[in-house]
């Protein structure tokens, strides 16, 4: 799972690219103006962007100008009607990763997403392991020794993401961030509970949890014990 914002002022395609990439399981937000997606990236991490060129009241190109300044690292997939060369060359000049051409196929745009997110860090590989404890991204399943374990989409994601950053320490407030979506209303209560209920499905009793407490810290997934 990935955490993906769409900036684009076309309704009827922000809609489309976000059920599409919510089908395959990615967390996606919306944006329909060039402010308010800026600001978004501003408050909030994403592990892709996708950016429409032409928006209201600030372009995509500045957004990503200004994304880039301020140190944002996220690749940006811009869509544009734009074709030429010398468009182009304006997009990837910006910061602009990739490109896609309106119109354009959503398997294209799959495609594309998944070769952005080989270049994030923790997001290569299909499958992620963690001694007798794996997940799979691409079928939505997680197994420990050999059986099946029933997570909801939230502990999938939470747990998806521990998977992905071994031995780093996040916050409560770090893992509302990255987890959940800007748009809910969580609090780091949600994280606590969703942590205790990853907890009773995926640990072993008697041995150590997948998920340690680093007490005044936060939460990491240790590999070495």
């Amino acid at each position: 799972m990935a955490k993906i914002l769409i900036i684009e002022d076309d309704a009827g395609l922000s809609k489309m690219v976000r059920d599409w990439l919510t089908f395959e399981h990615h967390m996606v937000e919306t944006a329909v103006t060039g402010c308010a997606g800026l600001e978004k990236l501003q408050f909030y991490q994403y592990d892709v962007v996708i950016l429409d060129w032409e928006l209201p009241e600030i372009s995509g190109i500045d957004i990503c100008k200004q994304f880039r300044l301020q140190g944002g690292t996220a690749p940006v997939l811009m869509l544009t009607g734009k074709g030429n060369i010398s468009d182009k060359e304006t997009g990837f000049d910006a910061g602009a990763d990739d490109y896609l051409t309106k119109p354009f196929h959503m398997k294209e745009l799959s495609v594309r997403v998944r070769a952005l997110l080989r270049r994030v860090s923790g997001f290569s590989g299909d499958e992620l392991k963690y001694r007798d404890l794996c997940l799979e991204p691409s079928c939505h399943r997680v197994s420990r020794n050999g059986r099946d374990l029933q997570l909801l989409p939230k502990e999938f994601a939470l747990l998806e993401f521990f998977l992905r950053h071994p031995n780093q320490v996040f916050s409560a407030e770090a893992l509302l961030s990255r987890v959940w979506s800007s748009e809910t209303d969580a609090t780091v209560d949600a994280v606590s509970t969703c942590i205790k209920r990853l907890r009773k499905k995926v640990d072993i009793e008697g041995a150590p949890s997948v998920i340690r407490t680093v007490h005044g810290v936060g939460y990491k997934l240790e590999t070495e014990q």
